[in-house]
């Protein structure tokens, strides 16, 4: 075997090699990837103080696209899911402390309840209900 092809032979089992390196760090980063956070009931529960109000003519200033598009990846919500029927209502507690943004599912009378704490600006977790009876 010549010096040209063992060179060639080298340099093609190192490529192969980080090739390999390079697919099984990406198979893990994607297998490590966070799961949306489920809500416990009590959780849940302590996050609704008192009377919550209906500000869905107001709109939500927070950005929970990111969150929904976890919710998908996690198969928690449909894929088919046509974004602008997406938000049923906006609830917000009196304390201004907590939001809670309630999704359309695909089952009928059930919901998925995206809970954000206000104090903070970010996301606490995802709670499925299927009746209305805090918001009302």
């Amino acid at each position: 075997m010549t010096i040209d092809k063992l060179i060639h032979l080298h340099f093609l089992s190192l490529y192969i090699v980080v090739l390999i390196i390079l697919v099984v760090a990406i198979y893990i980063k994607l297998k490590n990837k966070k799961a949306p956070k489920k809500l416990s009931e009590e959780k849940y529960q302590s996050t609704i103080t008192g009377k919550m109000l209906d500000i869905t003519a107001k709109e939500s200033m927070f950005n929970i696209w990111p969150f929904v598009n976890e919710l998908k990846r996690a198969l928690i919500l449909s894929k088919k899911t046509n974004e602008s029927e997406l938000i049923y209502k906006i609830y917000k507690d009196i304390n201004d402390n907590f939001e809670h943004i309630l999704l359309n599912s695909e089952n009928e009378n059930n919901y998925i309840v995206i809970v954000v704490n206000l104090n903070k600006n970010k996301v606490i977790g995802y709670f499925l209900i299927n009746s209305l009876k805090d918001y009302i």
